[in-house]
């Protein structure tokens, strides 16, 4: 080795006398020193340690989730750690979130005959959780790995197959491996625990709906975030609560279907009974942690909430939400363009925001590329895809939401909520049972 471990002192290093052993050499003195001089010393007062995590599978602090699986391998699943104990929880309660998100609903999804059944292996008994961690696993049981043989040797344009060969020199070919969208499934499955949570405990709800396919776009207005239901959402294909523009958009989805093509959209997300003070000022902001989660998903390539880009358009006196006190005493706002959050922390408005979705990136139609050695070739790619994700995207939008506000929940309890609160600003968490000024109690 160029440089020797010993006990002479680093170059640098305060001599006897208190001054650094550089004294007073210039900058091209230092240039003519011989690498081999460089020491370094062997003595630590503390080893240090050295540790490698596997990254990028895991989300949250308090309420954590890892995902696991990939697309063609034998299934996919998660892991939840840190959820409460004693929640009622069984897999019927995930199934029926699954059963949303599961390829094969209808015409404009992918043909990809899945039933995504789920089996709960651990962290559950007696119907209730115990507070272990627990596994969710659901098996691959309809795959067509010859369909990716062209796929081993070229890269689909705006997929990932080339970014993930360019980060860790090999990939898992069949379906995409991990960044397939059948990732999500573990995503879904904990989201339907976090969702019971927040109900059970605060009356959160948590409802998303496409609001726009292609360029059909679903009117604001025709909208009413207080009162839209899941029944609302879930009474078309294309999952827009609004019958007349649900069929607009499944028109635009079937025109580019039949042609080998796709299309992006929009999916709305609105959270109602939000408890206030979730999120953390600079860093943490709520919008924040909820842009990450949105953005984690699969073909997803903007985020707003409240006013969003639209809000740029306005003045401050027309956009500012004002404030006012109901008829519990409470302090609101008398219009929601900050979306339910300010300061980055929740003030128990409705939370709403807005996620874009790319047109799916594989489509049966010939397209120019390169193979892995750099020849460059015209691809047709084959497999079962969804001309249009944002159908299925709802209930995965939904579950991020919930992780999200679930593990802020946590946080704020520990942080906020442990000694009590200071009644003159702050109100209790739990699922408010209001009653006017003045009622009798």
């Amino acid at each position: 080795m160029a440089s020797s471990l010993c006990n002479k002192p680093f170059l640098g290093a305060p001599s006897s006398n208190g001054t650094s052993r550089f004294g007073s050499l210039h900058q091209s003195d230092l240039l003519r020193l011989p690498s081999p001089s460089l020491n370094f010393s062997s003595r630590r007062s503390h080893p240090q340690k050295f540790q490698i995590q596997a990254v990028g599978s895991t989300y949250g602090n308090y309420f954590r989730v890892t995902t696991f699986g990939e697309s063609h391998g034998g299934g996919v699943g998660c892991v939840i750690d840190g959820c409460p104990s004693r929640i009622p929880l069984s897999e019927a309660d995930m199934q029926v979130e699954l059963d949303r998100r599961r390829p094969g609903q209808s015409r404009i999804t992918t043909p990809r005959k899945e039933t995504d059944t789920c089996h709960i292996s651990s962290g559950v008994a007696d119907g209730v959780t115990t507070g272990s961690p627990i596994k969710v696993e659901v098996p691959n049981t309809d795959q067509r790995g010859h369909d990716y043989n062209e796929m081993s040797l070229a890269y689909r344009p705006s997929h990932a197959d080339a970014t993930y060969d360019f980060k860790y020199g090999v990939r898992s070919v069949q379906g995409g491996g991990r960044s397939s969208a059948r990732e999500t499934i573990g995503r879904v499955a904990a989201g339907a625990v976090a969702k019971k949570i927040l109900k059970q405990f605060s009356g959160t709800e948590v409802l998303a709906y496409v609001s726009q396919a292609h360029k059909v776009v679903l009117p604001e207005h025709l909208v009413d975030p207080e009162t839209l239901t899941l029944d609302q959402v879930e009474s078309n294909i294309v999952r827009c609560p609004n019958p007349e523009y649900a069929e607009k958009m499944i028109a635009a989805i079937d025109a580019v279907r039949v042609r080998g093509d796709s299309v992006g959209g929009v999916v709305t997300c609105i959270v109602r009974n939000v408890p206030r003070g979730l999120g953390s000022p600079v860093f943490d902001k709520l919008e924040a942690e909820l842009a990450k989660a949105a953005m984690s998903l699969p073909a997803t390539k903007g985020f707003e909430f409240g006013s969003g880009f639209a809000g740029t358009f306005l003045t401050g006196s027309e956009h500012n939400d004002e404030f006012f006190t109901d008829e519990h005493g409470r302090i609101r706002t008398r219009t929601n363009r900050s979306g339910g959050i300010q300061g980055g922390i929740s003030n128990g408005e409705i939370i709403n925001m807005r996620i874009a979705f790319k047109p799916t990136s594989t489509i049966g139609r010939k397209q120019h590329t390169v193979t892995r050695d750099r020849k460059e070739i015209e691809l047709t790619a084959r497999g079962r895809h969804d001309p249009c994700v944002v159908p299925r995207a709802v209930p995965m939008v939904e579950a991020m939401v919930a992780l999200v506000l679930v593990d802020q929940l946590m946080a704020q309890y520990a942080q906020c909520q442990l000694f009590p609160i200071n009644p003159a600003f702050q109100e209790p968490m739990e699922l408010p049972r209001l009653k006017p000024v003045g009622t009798p109690l």
